[in-house]
């Protein structure tokens, strides 16, 4: 196990916060794996830590993707799986996790070639699913999820060696300043956060509803967010698709709409980076949060076929 010392991401240990220059690429091999993305595109990545692809996907598309996943949270047996994660104080579902082991419709989006190929661009490597959920926010009941970094968690409480991984969230609802749209910290993936806090067991079970531990310090999200440029809101019609750095600083206000807001969220890891043991002696988190049984390699599909 590598000592806080000697871990370039040191985090959750004794010591006070800290903000860590990034010792990673963010493109990987010049950005020439995949080709899906332009190199205007590809600059803006790299320059603010996540890229906004408008209307990705068609009505059509969506309207097989919603039923789907609205199809998901009304199944009995699936509400009642570990993989099914309720808003705080409420029974309204937050999250379902391992949706594409869940569903074959979303297995199938996973390997969609709009989405996988920008992985694989971005990542310059193979990659599979690290991690897939539907998130759901409903309206007047959707919580806040507090402004975070995913590596700091993983890294941390899954042994994710390096940041060579991103997310991609597929919108499924039209995003606006209402119903709590996902917020992004220009810049911020170039910063790595060490966050105070000893990590409690199974700390999984409750940071999936409300996180308290790897919860960046005011100060440090602050400075972020001054030498960022602010604060970037995704405002965009359903269909969109919002990629990010896994280190990218993110979260979203509360939905007090009374429209919900949904997303199909997948986190592609390259094959190069898979998990190691947890920090700090930490258990595993279930295989449903972090794979760690069985890496494969996704295959891109020829054709996504929702209907």
């Amino acid at each position: 196990m590598i000592s806080p010392a000697k871990d370039p991401y040191a985090s959750r240990t004794d010591r006070g916060s800290a903000i860590i220059a990034r010792k990673d690429p963010v493109v990987y091999g010049d950005g020439k794996y995949a080709d899906a993305l332009t190199p205007e595109q590809l600059d803006s990545y790299e320059s603010d830590g996540f890229l906004l692809l408008e209307n990705l996907f068609s009505e059509q598309e969506v309207a097989g993707l919603i039923a789907e996943v609205e199809r998901m949270t009304r199944d009995p047996a699936i509400a009642r799986r570990e993989e099914s994660i309720t808003e705080p104080g409420s029974d309204a579902v937050r999250s379902i996790f391992m949706v594409h082991a869940l569903s074959p419709i979303l297995e199938r989006l996973a390997r969609e070639p709009r989405l996988i190929n920008v992985a694989r661009q971005i990542l310059g490597s193979e990659v599979y699913l690290h991690q897939t959920r539907a998130n759901m926010k409903p309206g007047f009941k959707g919580k806040e999820f507090y402004w975070h970094s995913d590596f700091e968690t993983w890294h941390v409480e899954d042994g994710m060696p390096s940041m060579r991984a991103l997310s991609c969230s597929v919108l499924l609802s039209d995003n606006d300043a209402t119903n709590g749209p996902l917020m992004l910290v220009p810049g911020s993936h170039r910063h790595f956060i060490s966050c105070v806090g000893e990590t409690p067991s199974n700390h999984y079970k409750q940071s999936l509803k409300k996180q308290e531990y790897g919860v960046p310090d005011p100060v440090s999200l602050q400075l972020l967010a001054e030498q960022g440029g602010g604060i970037r809101t995704m405002m965009a019609k359903a269909g969109s698709v919002v990629f990010f750095d896994c280190n990218t600083m993110h979260g979203s206000n509360s939905n007090i709409s009374p429209w919900p807001r949904s997303n199909v969220f997948m986190v592609y890891n390259s094959m190069e980076n898979t998990l190691n043991a947890p920090k700090y002696g930490l258990e595993p988190r279930p295989e449903h949060i972090a794979t760690r049984k069985a890496f494969k390699a996704l295959t891109p599909l020829d054709k996504l076929k929702l209907v």
